[in-house]
């Protein structure tokens, strides 16, 4: 079983790649961009500051990549997404993580009509680090662990690049996780004992940015998924705010919000925020 999921897996990329290096030859119909960034913060009090306060330094890199493809009636929108982040107090061992993503999204499109495509997407979600508890006694996850794959058919509504919302309702889902971690119990909705969880059901995934003012530009990101086959009625949700000043070319503040709601992770909503002054390159 496992075996049959890692080649259903591997075909979906395989399918990619191959459908890239068709399109390949003909660069007019590709749009591409993306951008780096670096933020950072920091707090410094030196021995005489009677106020009270500990010196920090926290920093989070991170990229945001987009690749399109479309000519006559057909469209394929890809996004690639990763970023870490890490924070450092004074007198404090470790250094902590802020922020920790890797996330791939491939949705292709053949025209329906109107602002409708038959579509067919992947994801996938990882991360890069390993993540400890509070008391950073016990390693809860690390990069592969866990891993989540999305695959299936549906329907894209698509206005542009910066509006477009795919349906997609037969929906099969992959998490993946180390055995360390369901030693002694489930992890991550992954049973005991085992590595891997098979999960079918009804995505949804939107995407709309704009421009709030003149160099202030917004980007939401909406992913839900329902599985069929246990509890339904528990939507997952991940949904991400990615708010950007720019004050020059190089340099902007960014605000951004994440909210998650997985109830085989956690039975209540995961959120981070970050804000910070960054430098910023496009590509």
């Amino acid at each position: 079983m496992k075996k049959l999921i890692f080649l259903f897996i591997a075909t979906g990329f395989s399918s990619i790649i191959t459908a890239q290096t068709a399109v390949e030859k003909d660069t007019s119909y590709w749009s591409k961009k993306g951008n780096f960034t670096l933020l950072f913060n920091q707090s410094a009090f030196n021995n005489d500051w009677m106020a009270g306060g500990t010196s920090s330094f926290a920093g989070t890199i991170g990229a945001n990549y987009d690749f399109n493809y479309a000519k006559e009636d057909w469209t394929w929108d890809n996004k690639i997404i990763g970023s870490y982040g890490a924070t450092k107090i004074k007198g404090n061992e470790y250094t902590t993580k802020t922020d920790d993503r890797l996330e791939f999204n491939s949705v292709v499109g053949k025209k329906a009509g109107g602002y409708w495509y038959y579509s067919f997407f992947f994801n996938a979600k990882t991360q890069f680090d390993s993540g400890f508890d509070n008391d950073r006694i016990n390693r809860i996850s690390h990069f592969f662990s866990p891993a989540y794959f999305q695959i299936g058919p549906g329907m894209l509504w698509k206005k542009s690049d910066n509006l477009k919302v795919n349906i997609a309702p037969a929906t099969s889902r992959f998490i993946f996780v180390h055995k360390e971690f369901t030693a002694l119990g489930s992890s991550y909705g992954v049973d005991q004992g085992k590595s891997f969880r098979y999960e079918l059901g009804a995505a949804v995934n939107a995407y709309y940015k704009f421009d709030l003012l003149e160099n202030v530009s917004v980007e939401n990101i909406l992913n839900l998924y329902s599985n069929y086959l246990e509890d339904p009625q528990n939507v997952d949700i991940d949904y991400q705010l990615n708010l950007v000043l720019k004050v020059n070319k190089y340099i902007t503040t960014n605000v951004a919000f994440q909210a998650i709601y997985d109830d085989n992770a956690r039975r209540a909503f995961q959120i981070r925020q970050l804000f910070g002054l960054g430098l910023n390159y496009n590509f």
